[in-house]
């Protein structure tokens, strides 16, 4: 695909999904830099449906850094891998007092220094907490529709963005996550894609093969 097809195509999203915005909650950065944590193979619904009690426990970081890990495991168990996200929880969070007086890192670099955080969540953080996007967070839902349209023919999430970065001018930047996640659970459906009520089944790969 061609750089003026890829902008017709990210703006035939937004028509789509005029409301598109970050899903999960929070009120303050080192609340997303837990809830990004937390998402890692869960669904925000459900880490919405956890948080809520965690951030009424834990209002501060250093809450989050004293929590006993056990406390912390039984409140985050339902979102899975609750041991290793426990342990990242509670380091990244003497990891951001300890090195960042306290407050959340603004670059990517630093950023990816915080356990628990890599690139992916690291671009989360920077679009939802900075507004300054810097790259593209290739979920799975990214990854699903860069390969069916043909935007990227790679598995690997970061060169996967890396080919998205080619095509797409910065200025998209801070919209095409939330419209490939608002279309991936709309209409790119991983089991079921609603390939007729697409609204860019014209630009996509898996379509023009699968029904011309």
């Amino acid at each position: 695909m061609n750089k003026e097809n890829s902008i017709k195509l990210i703006e035939s999203l937004r028509q789509a999904y005029p409301d598109a915005t970050c899903s999960l909650d929070f009120e303050t950065p080192f609340q997303l830099v837990i809830a990004v944590m937390l998402s890692a193979q869960c669904t925000d619904e459900r880490v919405n449906k956890t948080t809520p009690q965690l951030f009424k426990r834990c209002k501060t970081i250093q809450d989050f850094a004293n929590i006993d890990i056990n406390e912390l495991e039984r409140i985050i168990h339902p979102c899975g891998f609750y041991k290793n996200k426990a342990k990242n929880i509670k380091l990244c969070a003497k990891q951001v007092l300890e090195n960042f007086n306290g407050k959340v890192p603004r670059t990517m670099e630093e950023l990816t220094t915080l356990a628990g955080i890599g690139r992916k969540s690291a671009n989360v953080i920077m679009l939802e907490v900075f507004n300054n996007p810097q790259g593209i967070a290739v979920d799975t839902h990214a990854k699903r529709i860069s390969n069916l349209i043909g935007l990227s023919t790679k598995k690997e999430p970061e060169k996967i963005e890396q080919d998205l970065l080619k095509l797409f001018p910065k200025e998209y930047l801070k919209d095409i996550n939330h419209l490939f996640v608002w279309h991936g659970r709309n209409t790119c459906i991983a089991r079921r894609p609603k390939c007729d009520s697409c609204s860019v089944k014209n630009f996509c790969s898996y379509f023009l093969k699968t029904f011309n």
